[in-house]
């Protein structure tokens, strides 16, 4: 299938056909029109389908696009782009891309309703096993930023890991990965050979230290860069991040795009645009091989647990001072 609106970056990592060949769409979703989105996805995962992808990833809010501040508006249209009101759309559309013949899964994002009367921000993945929104089927988003807090409703202790036979996959969305506890818990804990990170990270803020003529207007996309590779490399897992890209079509804030994928050694294998949708594809990566080649160099969670305990039954870790 040939689209006009997306540019297609297809790269293959190694001669191993057994490898996970993932698709990461560096899209936009246009507020407020979940039709449109819909359409997108199920395109976008056409798409990826034809072309031997086994997981396609979308951005966080791929559904409905980003909350914008007129309250009352807002939270009308959010009620109507809930994924609750769209599961006869997955049957129908997007499940008969998965399959044998198609995709392994289709890594979703979006709202779904609480029992507080406001919305979790979801990820799940449409398999083709049903139940998607099933509290053991999704991940609910832990760190809730800014105006995300008068709509959603944290996660708190939730996670999700997704176990393939490429390798153990878990869960963030946008804000969550700055918590450096958050992933951590995953490579150490859950042994997961990478991290699933999907978002809607804005471009702009600023930041400046005159004294040095230092100054960004970019700070966020500038956290993006360094953050996602600096925890890869620490935790040594995989990151496969998936951003929005564009403008937010009421408020105009920018979305910095930059989706793409992180080894475990924190080298980044390929970058999508900032300012433009493109479709990433990489074929035959060996997540959990690679995980495994780089810590027989250093194996950071050895030695982190030579000097940290668990703390007790929690998934936290203490420095053993006695």
């Amino acid at each position: 299938m040939e689209d006009q609106r997306f540019s297609v970056i297809e790269r293959t990592y190694s001669d191993d056909a057994e490898g996970l060949s993932l698709g990461i769409a560096n899209i936009h979703a246009t507020v407020p029109d979940v039709e449109a989105n819909k359409d997108t996805i199920v395109r976008v995962s056409q798409i990826f389908a034809e072309r031997g992808v086994d997981y396609a990833l979308f951005p966080e809010f791929c559904l409905s696009g980003y909350f914008w501040e007129d309250r009352e508006r807002c939270r009308q249209y959010m009620d109507t782009a809930v994924t609750d009101e769209h599961l006869g759309w997955i049957e129908s559309e997007l499940e008969p891309l998965v399959g044998p013949n198609g995709l392994d899964g289709i890594v979703l994002n979006n709202l779904r309703h609480a029992s507080d009367g406001c919305y979790y921000n979801s990820s799940f993945i449409v398999d083709g096993a049903g139940d998607y929104l099933a509290d053991e089927s999704t991940y609910d988003k832990v760190f809730l930023p800014g105006i995300e807090r008068e709509h959603t409703t944290s996660g708190r202790d939730d996670r999700l890991v997704l176990e393939t036979r490429h390798g153990r996959l878990g869960f963030t969305s946008c804000y969550d990965y700055l918590f450096s506890a958050l992933v951590r818990e995953y490579a150490m804990v859950d042994e997961c050979d990478a991290i699933i990170q999907l978002a809607s990270w804005r471009t702009e803020a600023a930041r400046e230290y005159a004294g040095l003529n230092v100054r960004t207007g970019h700070y966020y996309a500038d956290l993006w860069d360094t953050t996602i590779p600096a925890a890869s490399a620490t935790n040594q897992v995989w990151t496969l991040a998936c951003n929005a890209v564009g403008e937010h079509g009421i408020t105009g804030a920018r979305f910095c795009g930059g989706s793409g994928i992180w080894a475990p050694s924190g080298l980044c294998l390929l970058q999508a645009s900032r300012t433009r949708e493109e479709l990433l594809i990489v074929h035959n990566l060996d997540i959990a091989g690679a995980r495994d080649a780089e810590q027989d160099d250093f194996d950071y969670a050895v030695d982190f647990k030579e000097i940290y305990r668990p703390l007790g039954e929690s998934r936290g870790f203490s420095r053993d001072v006695g």
